[in-house]
Parts: C-alpha cells; structure tokens; sequence
C-alpha cells in the first residue's frame, strides 16, 4: 500500500482490563500475553503486514508500558471513569485523516484487515457474520453478551450495540474494527461535539457512551454506516475464561500463520 495513502492506525486501549484479572494486575489488557505474544504485537503484525505503519495507540491504565514501541502515544487520564468514545476522543487532535480505529484486547486475520481497507464507505466497520459458532464456545448461550446488529437491504447498518430479545436480531456481530474516510471523521467529529452539547449520547454521559453507542448516533442522524462482513477470523480476549479457551489459541495460531 501507498504510505502516502494509507490510513492512519488508532488502537483503544486505555481500560483497566478487571475482567481479565489477575493477567492484568501488572500490565494493560493489550499486553496479555497468549502463547508468548501479546494480543496488542498480534494486532501491529498484521497491520504492519498490509503496510500500515502510523499506528497510534490511546493509553490509560499502566500505560507507561505503551512507549517505546514506535508507536504514537495518547493518554486518557480519566480512564478508570470513562468508555470508548472518551477515549477516541483524547486523541481528537490527530482525528483529520482518513483512519483505522481497532479495540486493543482483538487480533484479526489479515484478510479480514484487506476487506475493510478495500471498502469505499465514508464510514465502514467490520461485522462477523459466523459470530454464532465463536459466540457458543465462549458463552454458551450465544446471546449472552451478543447485541443487536440489523442491516438493510444495501448491506447498511440500521441497528447496533443493543440487547437482543432472539438470534434474528444479529445478522453480524461488531467486532471492534472500523475504517473512517476523512469525511467520515469529520462526521464523527461534528456528532460528537453536538452531543457535548446536549450532554449525551443516546442517553448515556459522553463519559460512558461505548462506540456501538455514538455508531448509533451517526445512523440515527443521517449518516451511511457500511457493514464490511467477514467469516471469523479474529479474536476477543475479554476476560480470564477467552484466554484458558481452546478456540482463542486455534483462531490466533491461524491468524499467524497466515
């Protein structure tokens, strides 16, 4: 890929990690290791794979371990009182470009990276469409933890991040992944300062809202949010049980050997 051309790369990662305890007591959830690598060298592999080489990523909790590494560094300080949006947004002087926003505790295959470059969308994320199988070996009861994700007819997302009632609410499942276009950001930008206005997103503080939440936003106010569907091939370390599970080594042992 073009340097010139190539996105820019933003990694949240500033969260305590508590559900991941005690692997977290002593470093920031994208530093967990599997099989001696951490999730966060996992995710820069492959994103150095396809080119992407400014990466930036958003600190917090010990995030002194997250310099040193080539990587630009933000800071959320108020990470222990605040979600997702807050912290994209600790890192908004950097938020005029074309941009790759990833979740800090996910490795993807780099097929699945190549689809959501390849995607035109202003606003594009990435959807499984085989979460169902990944969703019963982690929970059980695949609608434990699952949300809602509805399309349209033109692969558009009309619905996300809400509590589903049955299996026909969830036509993909978010992965935390997602490509803005420079208008897209600027989109994001505007909706985010208009919700400082009004104090909130979708009902919750700018403080609290996740990203599902303000993707919510950008559709309920007009904006085009494209699905990028894609088959497994990636992976959450959410919590202690996601790292002892026998499908989180086989799905990252297939991304690496890719």
């Amino acid at each position: 890929m073009n340097m010139k051309t190539a996105p820019q790369v933003i990694i949240l990662a500033a969260g305590e990690g508590s559900r991941l305890r005690p692997y977290t007591n002593d470093r920031p959830k994208c530093l967990v290791e599997v099989a001696g690598s951490s999730l966060l060298d996992r995710q820069l592999k492959v994103l150095r794979s396809q080119g992407l080489e400014d990466i930036g990523v958003i600190a917090g909790y010990r995030g002194e371990q997250l310099k040193g590494r080539g990587l630009r560094v933000y800071n959320n300080p108020h990470y222990a009182q605040t979600n997702m949006v807050w912290t994209l947004f600790c890192a908004e002087q950097s938020l005029d470009r074309e941009t790759i926003i990833a979740y800090g505790d996910i490795v993807y295959s780099s097929h699945n990276l190549r689809a959501l470059l390849n995607s035109k969308a202003d606003i594009a994320v990435v959807i499984d469409r085989q979460w169902e199988s990944y969703w019963r070996a982690r929970f059980g009861n695949p609608l434990d933890d699952a949300e809602t994700l509805k399309l349209d007819g033109n692969g558009c997302i009309t619905e996300i991040g809400q509590k589903p009632t049955s299996l026909y609410d969830i036509q993909g499942q978010y992965i935390g992944l997602m490509k803005f276009s420079a208008h897209g950001v600027e989109q994001l930008r505007q909706r985010f300062h208009a919700a400082r206005q009004s104090g909130e997103i979708r009902g919750k503080t700018l403080e609290k809202a996740y990203m599902t939440d303000m993707l919510q936003l950008l559709i309920d106010t007009g904006c085009r949010v494209e699905a990028v569907p894609v088959d497994g091939e990636w992976v959450e370390v959410d919590n202690a049980t996601d790292l002892a599970l026998t499908v989180t080594r086989e799905r990252l042992e297939t991304i690496a050997a890719e």
